[in-house]
Parts: C-alpha cells; sequence; structure tokens
C-alpha cells in the first residue's frame, strides 16, 4: 500500500500559487475568491462532482482562461496576459482526447511545438521523440502513424509524450484517462505514476475518481460547488472528513466502486 504520510521537505514550496482567483460565466459563479498553492515536485489531484469548477480552476493555472479576480503565479512570477504565453511553454497540458492534430503524424505531433520554437537541431528533437515515446512504452512504428490509425490508450501515450517534449517543470492532466476502458486504464496508471516518479515533475491532476486520486496524489483536493471543502491525504480525508458533503462524496465513490 502506498505511504500518504504528509513529510515536511523542500519541496513544500509552492510552484504555482493562486491567489484570491475567481471566475463567472455570464451569471453564473463557478468559481468563488480561491486560494491554492501546489508544491513543488508533488502531485496534486483536484477532485469533485461535475460541474465544481475543477477543469476551470486547471484552465486558469495554464492560462487557458484569465481569472475575474485575484492572480497567478507560477515559480515566483505572476502570470500576466503580457507573459502568459511563455509561462505556458514552461507546463505541459494533457487534455482527456489528447487533443492532437488529426493530418500529423505522432512524431509530427510531438514534436511541433520545439519545431517551431526551433527548440533544438532536427536531429536533437528526433531523438528526444524516441526516447519520450520508449519512456511512455509507445511502440516507435506507432510514431509515423496517423492519430486516427492508433488505440484511445496510445494516443494519450502520445499526448503525455507532447506535454513531455519541453522538459517542463509542471504537467496539468485534465482527466486523461477518463475515456479509456478498465484495462487500458490501469496500465496507462501504472506508466503515468512510473514516469511522474522518474521525472520528478510537480504534478497537477483533474479526475472524478477517488480511486485514481488516491493514486497518483500526494495531496488530494476536493472541490464542491466552486469551493475547496477539504484538502489533505487520503487518510486524511477518509479518517477525518471535514463536512457532511466530504463525508457522502466519499461514500458515493465507495459505492460506485463497488462491482
Amino acid at each position: 500500500m502506498r505511504d500518504t504520510t504528509t513529510v515536511k521537505t523542500d519541496n513544500d514550496r509552492p510552484m504555482l500559487q493562486l491567489i484570491n482567483v475567481s471566475k463567472r460565466f455570464g451569471e453564473t459563479q463557478v468559481l468563488p475568491a480561491t486560494d491554492l498553492a501546489v508544491p513543488a515536485g508533488r502531485t496534486t489531484v483536484l477532485i469533485g462532482p461535475s460541474g465544481c469548477g475543477k477543469s476551470t480552476l486547471l484552465r486558469i493555472m495554464i492560462g487557458l482562461l484569465l481569472s475575474d479576480t485575484g492572480s497567478v503565479r507560477f515559480e515566483d512570477v505572476e502570470v500576466t496576459p503580457a507573459n502568459t504565453m511563455l509561462m505556458r511553454r514552461r507546463m505541459g497540458y494533457v487534455l482527456q482526447d489528447g487533443g492532437l492534430f488529426p493530418h500529423l503524424t505522432a512524431r509530427d505531433n510531438v514534436a511541433i511545438m520545439a519545431r517551431f520554437l526551433k527548440a533544438d537541431t532536427k536531429a536533437a528533437i528526433d531523438a528526444r521523440v524516441v526516447e519520450l515515446a520508449e519512456l511512455t512504452r509507445l511502440p516507435l512504428e506507432a510514431l509515423d502513424r496517423y492519430p486516427a490509425q492508433l488505440s484511445g490508450g496510445q494516443r494519450q501515450r502520445l499526448g503525455i509524450m507532447r506535454a513531455l517534449m519541453l522538459d517542463p517543470p509542471l504537467v496539468l492532466l485534465d482527466e486523461p484517462m477518463g475515456a479509456l476502458d478498465p484495462l487500458v486504464r490501469y496500465d496507462l496508471q501504472e506508466d503515468l505514476r512510473r514516469i511522474f516518479q522518474t521525472l520528478g515533475k510537480t504534478v497537477v491532476l483533474v479526475t472524478h475518481d477517488m480511486a485514481e486520486a488516491a493514486f497518483f496524489g500526494d495531496e488530494i483536493v476536493l472541490l464542491g460547488a466552486g469551493q475547496i471543502v477539504q484538502r489533505g491525504t487520503i487518510d486524511e480525508l477518509v479518517t477525518n472528513p471535514a463536512t457532511d458533503f466530504v463525508r457522502k462524496f466519499l461514500s458515493a465513490q465507495r459505492a460506485l466502486a463497488k462491482p
């Protein structure tokens, strides 16, 4: 069983901070004023029911959405409209559907940003793609196929490769395994945790599955109606739920997990 004991280290310094961040869509307040610090070198999992604001929070982190109030700080630098694109180059982002370009081969999907930015020589970029394929266990022959010719699990591995291509210190994943069948999902979960541990990345993962949150999370952040209801290790949430909402959410998750 995974050791979920909270240990204070130098990595408890935040890599990413959201300070008094809020977001409204029309008349709907999706996120009230929210503070969240993401510690460096650890995996923080955002979980909660549909519509609770977890994906909105993630998109604000990476700059795909601008908050209505507050500020976002990444590596002690405030993210502003003027530097958003620069900051996003230091973050890897994985979508549920992979977000791949259907007209590009797998190899070109992974390398596209590195080539656009002229981050290295062609040979070095090609070597990096092969290195990432081996890391994620994507068959090398799949690199010359198009996304439509790949399985769902292979497309997600490709999305992970693209997120890691520029070696960002922070990786954000928005329910990357939500559409996969159980066996493929299990294999990808095992590989992702190995990759995170091997590379020592700071990770923020959005999921709706508490078992997945417990599997990955050094810290779990449970949201309800846009607000952070409780945060802590899985043991802390289970043994000391802060509210009735937490207890009911955990009970519902246990009921869903029963065969």
